[in-house]
């Protein structure tokens, strides 16, 4: 490695641990080719369902004798004496030297691999006229073919006017998602019986026990990291859409696995996150996430939805299954949170999948716009119930929400209404890119009810109202 040699840093058995993995392991002379070829083609023959691990010994910087086998061959040391240690294997002057037994290996490869796909294309035509159906759906899934988001969205009921958390609206909204697409599985870091994402008649993906490979149902076992790295691995590879669901606190535990799919565009992944503020109550400030959700909203071309009732959960979905661009987070509370049953259900969706859009018109000229999102969405509307002049806004995605033309991001958030306060359970430092004044949350919090905890720290209509009288 580059401090110190491997011995140095690490104690560890490799070939112990890949065998307690249930792999097939090999450890080799790497230097040796012969043999490096002969291992590589027994792996392949080798037909037992086991993925393969060749542990190939080799000595770093080999023929560079100034710098052979020391960590100093790991870096820029070795660069003077490449020259001199070409020589010394027999390697010519020439650079970009590619010998003659390279290019007879290379011959012919394309002529064979072009009678190889033409024979796969001949028998996947057969399987294709015999199962048309069956085809149809692969091709759409291979493509990434899904309905429009607001067809989608037609095909998904109303989903009621009672309170609700909106990890339970998210288990009705994916067994209606999971119909619409049916190359979507989804699965948990342990946590299905919370994070309610459990697709129903599915299935469980595996082996053993009551599990198939037909199943839509992964159990990842408390592997956060290892999750977010097999969910862009399924992305990588094509044909489904996955998901997979944790608490919201425990997001960080694969942020590098979300970072990777934001920048390598995987908009087939999404993440469903749950109990997602200081209203998750009694098991205290390590599970209470604050400053969780905006730490998502930094990592470029990665969408966070959090919605603020039923109608934004569905959008909140088919947003994450229809979006070409990247992923989707997907924020969802533990707790029960009000409809806004005076927005038509259709409208609220229209709305969400805008981004933001307004929640509570006017009935006055305007001289206030209280903006929210999530749980807190709920305290505008209350706090705004008897202020003509105020406007509420629901902004369930920033990211979306920028997204939009200027002139609808104009018709939301006019630039003549100055007098702006924002709203979030959560740090309050994103939020000023929209407001004067922000109601947030800048600490952590403390372990008892989840009313209370919210009450307490500010996440009231009260307050909020409290906190408009302020202003000018």
């Amino acid at each position: 490695t580059l401090d110190k040699m491997a011995e140095y840093t690490q104690s560890e058995d490799i070939i112990k641990r890949y065998e307690a993995y249930g792999w097939e392991t090999y450890e080799i002379d790497g230097h040796d080719l012969a043999v490096v070829e002969e291992t590589i083609a027994a792996a392949k023959a080798s037909n037992n369902g086991k993925p393969k691990f060749i542990k190939c010994n080799t000595i770093i910087g080999k023929g560079m004798e100034e710098t052979e086998g020391t960590n100093a061959a790991h870096g820029e040391a070795g660069v003077p004496y490449v020259d001199k240690a070409r020589a010394a294997i027999g390697l010519p002057e020439e650079k970009w030297f590619v010998s003659e037994g390279t290019r007879d290996f290379f011959e012919g490869v394309q002529e064979k691999n072009a009678k190889i796909y033409a024979d796969w294309q001949a028998t996947y035509s057969a399987w294709k006229e015999a199962n048309p159906e069956k085809a149809a759906e692969l091709e759409a899934a291979v493509n990434d073919d899904v309905m429009p988001a607001e067809e989608m969205m037609k095909v998904i009921p109303e989903m009621g006017t009672d309170a609700e958390a909106t990890r339970v609206s998210g288990f009705k909204v994916i067994q209606e998602i999971a119909k619409a697409v049916p190359n979507y599985i989804s699965g948990s870091a342990d946590l299905h019986g919370s994070t309610r994402n459990y697709i129903n008649d599915g299935g469980n993906f595996g082996a053993g026990f009551d599990k198939s490979y037909a199943g839509k149902n992964l159990y990842f076992g408390i592997r956060e990291h290892a999750m977010g790295a097999i969910l862009n691995g399924i992305a990588y590879h094509g044909i489904f859409k996955a998901s997979g669901s944790t608490f919201l606190v425990f997001v960080d535990y694969f942020r590098p696995t979300i970072r990777v799919a934001s920048l390598a565009e995987l908009n087939r992944v999404s993440y469903i996150l749950t109990h997602d503020s200081i209203g998750v109550g009694e098991d205290g400030p390590t599970h209470q996430p604050v400053e969780t959700v905006s730490g998502l909203r930094v990592i470029p071309n990665l969408d966070v939805f959090r919605p603020s009732d039923a109608e934004e959960t569905v959008a909140a979905y088919v947003s994450s299954v229809t979006r070409k661009e990247g992923p989707t987070a997907l924020i969802l509370s533990r707790q029960n949170l009000a409809q806004n049953n005076d927005v038509p259900a259709h409208e609220r969706r229209e709305g969400a999948l805008k981004g933001a859009y307004i929640a509570k018109k006017e009935t006055a000229d305007l001289d206030l716009i209280i903006i929210a999102t999530g749980s807190e969405v709920q305290h505008a509307l209350a706090a705004a119930k008897d202020m003509p002049g105020a406007r509420v806004v629901s902004m369930p995605c920033m990211e979306l929400y920028e997204r939009q033309s200027d002139d609808y991001k104009e018709s939301v958030l006019p630039s003549t209404c100055t007098k702006r306060i924002a709203m979030e359970a959560g740090v309050s430092a994103p939020w000023y890119k929209y407001a004067s004044k922000v109601v947030g949350v800048d600490r952590f919090g403390f372990s008892a009810p989840g009313d209370i905890v919210m009450k307490e720290l500010g996440m009231s209509a009260e307050n909020l109202a409290s906190e408009i009288a302020t202003m000018n």
